[in-house]
């Protein structure tokens, strides 16, 4: 798979993830700087592996998930970055997200490596879509080809309701 940001291909480091697989666990930081566990992440949830929150994609991707969330009940929804805990917990105020939680990778980025997302060249996460299900099986995973494009948000939206209702 080429994943390529803006035209240009780049390399991923990590295990690169598909459906079928199992979500591997990996360590967080939330926005009180303390750890989350993928062990304690349970339920029907969705990562949104992002570049950063203060991009235009990012931006809006975590917003049209927000406005979707109140429809998905049940659902948890992450968006996993390497913005700090204080840029994310800026970013959250601001643009009045609250339905999907931000985490961050900066400390040991082991969700980048756990899930492939991790840019080598740019120390940034690519752009990707992660759906697990209760059991913790990966039911849909999406690595956008271009970093600036945004995920394919019907396609995750089939799934979340193919699993919730």
């Amino acid at each position: 798979m080429t994943i390529t940001f803006q035209g240009k291909p780049i390399t991923l480091k990590g295990t690169l993830l598909h459906t079928g697989d199992t979500m591997p666990e990996f360590t967080l930081t939330d926005n009180a700087l303390n750890p989350v566990h993928s062990r304690d992440l349970t339920g029907t949830r969705v990562f949104l592996a992002l570049p950063s929150l203060d991009t235009g994609v990012c931006d809006l991707e975590v917003k049209t998930f927000h406005q979707k969330a109140s429809e998905l009940k049940g659902v948890f929804l992450y968006a996993v970055s390497l913005d700090l805990p204080f840029a994310q917990t800026r970013w959250c105020a601001a643009a009045g997200v609250d339905k999907v939680k931000t985490l961050s990778d900066y400390r040991d980025r082991s969700f980048g490596q756990a899930t492939g997302t991790l840019i080598d060249e740019l120390a940034l996460l690519t752009r990707a879509v992660f759906v697990v299900n209760q059991n913790n099986q990966i039911v849909y995973a999406e690595y956008v080809p271009e970093i600036t494009d945004h995920p394919n948000y019907q396609a995750v939206y089939q799934k979340l309701n193919e699993l919730v209702f």
